[in-house]
């Protein structure tokens, strides 16, 4: 089943609203006709009555009211819809003047009247609509007449079935009218959009580079193109990270495998005494002992770098922790004749394990780097709303230009430097990771001349 297209299902609603708009506006039209039609006739026949109270007042008694009723046959002629009836209060011929089309209705006779001036809306014999005036009056004499002033309202009805007629026969092109223009403005709207699609269309994992512009856009639409370009960036800098921490794994585990690879083919191009063959595995036994950490590095760093992470937060007294790691690396340190100075205390909401392995990576790095003799310093250091943890070396420093690098995967300052000595180049990233995990950071200070502090910074309790 084919689906329905954003613009069509927008010009549908547009149509349709707008319709419905045109639809209550000829309805409210027709009711405000209606009632101005309404309206002007009860006036007209207002000013009428007045005018006739006036004649009978003044010129005319009951015994000449039909030879001197000019002034009021000038009021109805020329009207055809317009009558006028007097009657007698009382007596057995009630009808003493009948001006206009002749309206000798029953319903019409019967109408009652008062002093006041009234309005009666009903219908003939012949299924016209009549509105009527009626109100008491005194003739020159003093006689009181009953005065019925009726107005035929064909003419009134004839205007508003001719409106509605017309607005009926123009609502249909009217409406294909506003049909034709929302399809055209939705096209317009959605032209960003089909832009969208088009460039969304050339992204792909090797081409990363498209970006969408955002200026000329609704601000609905910039907001998407902004969001969706950051994603690209991240999706970039992602693709970007994984395609260089792949050459680089690959590097890493090509060396130590290529080195097993020909120590072992060099052992077996001849005949060894027992001794040669035993140098050999006990190298490639380090070899594989390096490939293991390397292993295990990255299944460790994979997991914390995830966000679904589950952390065992528990309030840690750092100065404890610190010493317990410390143990740890006493005898490495004791052969470089360095040793290890810790000072300050604090309280922090962290993962003990990870905290212990970030520590550690730091202290072995601290070790490994340090001039022998020197000693390795720990700290431990309250802020306003934070506490820092760091760990320091009187090694030379680093560059400059290594700095933002350090905490890259696989990263080394210097070429070798950390395969050399053991490492396998993943320890400060594995740092960064547990850091970011909880939420804290890792900082680091190296001047030229040294020395150079690693610092773990986490919330305060």
């Amino acid at each position: 089943m084919k689906r329905n297209t954003l613009s069509l299902r927008l010009g549908l609603t547009v149509t349709l609203l707008g319709a419905a708009l045109v639809l209550l506006l000829a309805c409210l039209a027709v009711f405000a006709l209606d009632h101005e039609l309404d309206s002007r006739a009860r006036k007209d026949l207002t000013r009428k009555m007045q005018q006739v109270e006036h004649n009978l007042r003044v010129d005319l008694r009951s015994d000449d009211l039909g030879a001197r009723a000019h002034p009021l046959l000038d009021l109805v002629m020329g009207h055809d819809n317009l009558s006028l009836s007097v009657l007698a209060v009382a007596g057995r011929h009630p009808a003493l003047l009948s001006l206009g089309p002749a309206l000798q209705s029953q319903h019409l006779l019967a109408l009652e009247a008062d002093n006041r001036l009234a309005f009666h809306e009903w219908r003939d014999a012949e299924g016209r609509q009549i509105l009527t005036a009626s109100r008491l009056m005194r003739l020159r004499d003093d006689t009181p007449v009953k005065v019925l002033m009726s107005l035929e309202r064909g003419d009134d009805n004839a205007l508003l079935e001719a409106y509605l007629h017309s607005t009926l026969l123009a609502l249909p092109l009217l409406l294909l009218l506003i049909g034709m223009v929302a399809w055209k403005l939705v096209q317009r709207g959605l032209r960003p959009l089909r832009h969208f699609r088009r460039i969304a269309g050339q992204v792909s994992a090797q081409d990363l580079g498209h970006r969408l512009p955002q200026d000329g856009l609704p601000e609905e639409l910039a907001e998407l193109a902004r969001a969706i370009n950051v994603m690209l960036d991240r999706l970039d800098q992602g693709v970007s990270q994984l395609s260089q921490f792949s050459d680089d794994l690959a590097h890493e585990l090509r060396t130590p495998i290529g080195n097993l690879m020909g120590q072992a083919q060099v052992t077996l191009a001849r005949e060894r005494d027992g001794d040669k063959y035993r140098e050999a595995l006990e190298d490639s036994v380090e070899e594989l002992t390096r490939l293991s950490r390397i292993i295990n590095d990255m299944l460790f760093l994979a997991q914390v770098s995830q966000p679904q992470s589950q952390l065992n937060l528990v309030p840690l007294a750092l100065a404890d922790e610190v010493s317990r790691v410390s143990e740890l690396f006493a005898y490495s340190a004791e052969l470089k004749d360095i040793s290890l100075h810790m000072h300050g205390w604090g309280t922090a909401m962290a993962d003990r394990l990870m905290f212990q392995r970030a520590l550690s990576n730091l202290l072995s790095n601290a070790i490994r780097h340090g001039p022998a003799g020197q000693p390795v310093a720990v700290g431990i250091e309250r802020l306003a709303n934070e506490v820092a943890i760091w760990v320091e070396n009187s090694g030379p420093g680093i560059g400059e230009a290594h700095l933002p690098h350090l905490f890259e995967r696989f990263y080394r300052a210097g070429a070798g430097r950390s395969r050399l000595e053991g490492g396998t180049g993943l320890g400060l990233a594995i740092v960064k990771s547990i850091m970011q995990l909880h939420g804290g950071r890792v900082e680091v200070s190296s001047p030229a001349c040294g020395p150079t502090r690693f610092t773990l910074v986490f919330g305060a309790l």
